[in-house]
């Protein structure tokens, strides 16, 4: 039978509507600022006189690249200069250029948003979440899967596993007709980085090609895994389910500085942007600050008490109603 959101689930969306509007001029600033600050950075990293300058310089251009991805993720969901051709095109190249192809992006993303907190959801588009029950019925092969899946190891390493791999190399193998953006935007990377290295040489590469990358798409892996995987996340039971309640329970609000929210594109204010992604970026914490359903989050940070504690819950409890380590799960011995 299908479930329908209820009344109190409806209302609080609809109160997010009128923050959805976009302002035009506002947004055209966005994203010149962001690719002016995307070229000083790159100008930085490849031709500072003195190296330590260009490893700031490829800092810096990490920290940019992801806001880029933030401008690219709210136009794929209608948050940003929707009615434009123009910039409907770009971002379909910088999706390309930057290893999110629009159509797998679109594809694994809205699952992942109609979807959030549901055990019983294929994990397309997200990091898989198992119960403590799914845990001890797994063989040692699934739990191996699962371990490596979500292990810090595979979030460092994020520009390789969650990137070239898992948006572009897996999809473009195994649907090449629908996904064939997917092997283009492989393709394309492979022959830019021997550019890079042939013609720049080996410093540039690793300080302005794949130094930043690297590090963007490691803080971006992060990012993405410890807003719906924190302490006080729930898993909502299938028959309770809804969009509101989901967005506000299971995603968390990231408490950055200035600085941060601008590098990140507001990202942090989680549980908004999942209770209505076609609010622009810059209008998240407008819309926290005038709907008071959406002022006592589950507050998250970046600090390292709050990396650690992230990194070591991995499994759903239902019995508890909170996530808890490996170690807390009894399983029989041989299984």
């Amino acid at each position: 039978m299908e479930r329908t959101a209820s009344t109190s689930s409806k209302d609080l969306i609809a109160r997010t509507r009128p923050f959805a509007a976009q302002d035009t001029a506002r947004s055209l600033w966005a994203l010149g600022s962001t690719y002016a600050a995307l070229v000083g950075a790159v100008v930085l990293a490849v031709a500072a006189p003195w190296w330590p300058l260009r490893i700031v310089g490829g800092l810096i251009e990490a920290l940019v690249l992801i806001r880029c991805f933030i401008l690219f993720h709210d136009a794929m969901h209608g948050a940003l200069l929707p009615k434009s051709r123009w910039a409907k095109a770009l971002f379909q190249v910088q999706g390309l250029l930057t290893l999110t192809p629009a159509r797998i992006w679109n594809d694994t993303h809205n699952h992942h948003h109609a979807n959030t907190a549901r055990i019983a959801a294929d994990s397309a588009g997200t990091f898989v979440t198992w119960t403590t029950d799914q845990w001890r019925k797994a063989t040692g092969a699934e739990r191996l899967g699962y371990v490596v899946e979500r292990h810090p190891v595979t979030q460092l390493f994020g520009y390789f596993t969650a990137f070239l791999y898992s948006l572009c190399l897996q999809p473009f193998v195994k649907n090449p007709k629908r996904y064939w953006t997917s092997g283009l935007a492989f393709g394309v990377h492979v022959a830019l980085s021997a550019a890079v290295w042939h013609f720049f040489g080996l410093g540039v590469y690793l300080t302005a090609f794949v130094g930043p990358l690297f590090a963007a798409y490691a803080l971006g892996t992060y990012l993405f895994y410890a807003q719906h995987n924190f302490d006080e996340v729930a898993i909502l039971p299938e028959a309770s389910w809804n969009h509101a309640d989901a967005a506000l329970e299971a995603s968390s609000y990231m408490r950055f500085g200035p600085v941060m929210e601008w590098f990140t594109g507001n990202i942090g204010y989680h549980h908004v942007h999942h209770l209505n992604p076609r609010i622009p970026f810059y209008r998240l914490p407008e819309a926290m600050a005038s709907i008071p359903e959406l002022q006592g989050p589950h507050i998250t940070t970046l600090t390292l008490k709050d990396i650690v504690g992230c990194l070591r819950l991995n499994l759903w409890d239902p019995a508890l109603k909170r996530m808890v380590r490996y170690r807390d799960v009894q399983v029989a011995p041989g299984t």
